[in-house]
């Protein structure tokens, strides 16, 4: 009897201890996507700027500025991993655009404010890349323990859903877009 009852113990403190692991990854990989959404709102909140600043160069190129603000509206709007990486996907490209918009205009690369927006843009890019790669390798982790014995059980018993990554489709999306404007030499 004293075995059967310390059988039971064991297998219930394991029990108990594979629970606070899948706990304590579910709430890191939360927190790891809370992480991007704060880089993606700095980035959000960043593009106006650059949009007003191209615009007092550039206002005839009425569509390109709609398009980066469109982009931005619905990447904003996005729920969820898959839905937010494929709206990040046309915000990238749209942003490309406006660079390559404002590569044919001089005086604007020549504004110091731009220049400003172009290096946080990019130091913002670093840290999206970062928060990422973080987010995805958490999101690994807890993936892999909710479909590994004896952890998958646990899952299963407790509604352990396994997360999304958050990706690119693309390979020319994953690099930030290009906001260098220095002169070639």
């Amino acid at each position: 009897m004293w075995i059967v009852l310390l059988i039971l113990i064991v297998l219930i403190v394991a029990l108990v201890g594979i629970y606070n692991g899948l706990v304590k990854l579910r709430v890191r990989v939360d927190n790891s996507w809370a992480d991007i959404d704060v880089q993606l709102k700095r980035r959000y909140d960043l593009i106006p700027n650059l949009v007003e600043t191209v615009k007092g160069y550039a206002s005839h190129e009425r569509d390109t500025l709609e398009a980066v603000v469109e982009a931005r509206n619905q990447a904003m709007g996005a729920q969820g991993p898959e839905a937010k990486a494929e709206a990040e996907n046309v915000l990238t490209g749209a942003l490309r655009q406006l660079f390559a918009l404002a590569e044919a205009y001089p005086q604007l690369r020549a504004v110091e404010s731009f220049t400003e927006l172009q290096g946080t843009l990019s130091e913002i890019e670093d840290a999206i890349q970062n928060a990422r790669r973080y987010y995805n390798a958490v999101v690994r982790d807890y993936n892999t323990k909710i479909q590994t014995v004896p952890s998958n059980l646990v899952a299963g018993m407790f509604g352990f859903q396994a997360r999304q990554f958050f990706g690119l489709e693309d390979e020319r999306e994953r690099e930030a877009p290009k906001v260098d404007f220095g002169t070639a030499g």
